[in-house]
């Protein structure tokens, strides 16, 4: 993968309701990008454990961007994905460059990457399945104990 704390990668963004925020916009946060499809089913079933990590860590800094994939057609379902499944964190869509600089090694999704508070990546997963959870968990406690910058 190609290096992730460059200027390039910080004034990286996405779009949640009509505002656009960067990387840097997170500095001081751990932040886990999570790209999705509503449609996606180990995307779906990774969205229980992304809400709870949101509940659990969020006073300690964390969190959570679920980024939509799925197309201009797949944008139209998030309002009802989010109701569905309860999510609080923000749902948003990618810039262009975020996509290709992140997803260009693979465009499997789901893929998420969780960045400490100094925006280094402290991981990065593709696909969701039974051993996923604890190995996110450990990669959300190590970026908590990186200091702020």
């Amino acid at each position: 993968m190609p290096p992730t704390r460059t200027a390039t990668l910080m004034d990286m963004g996405w779009t949640a309701n009509g505002k656009r925020s960067i990387f840097s916009d997170y500095k001081g946060k751990v932040l886990i990008l999570d790209f999705y499809a509503t449609w996606c089913m180990p995307c779906r079933d990774s969205v229980p454990h992304l809400i709870g990590l949101q509940k659990k860590y969020e006073s300690e800094g964390l969190v959570v961007i679920g980024l939509n994939v799925g197309g201009p057609d797949d944008e139209v379902e998030v309002p009802d994905f989010a109701k569905q499944f309860g999510i609080q964190y923000t749902l948003a869509i990618p810039d262009q460059d975020l996509v290709a600089f992140l997803l260009s090694e693979s465009d499997a999704i789901p893929q998420t990457f969780v960045f400490d508070r100094q925006g280094q990546l402290v991981e990065h997963f593709t696909g969701f399945g039974p051993g996923s959870g604890p190995r996110i968990d450990a990669a959300v406690e190590s970026g908590l104990k990186t200091p702020a910058p």
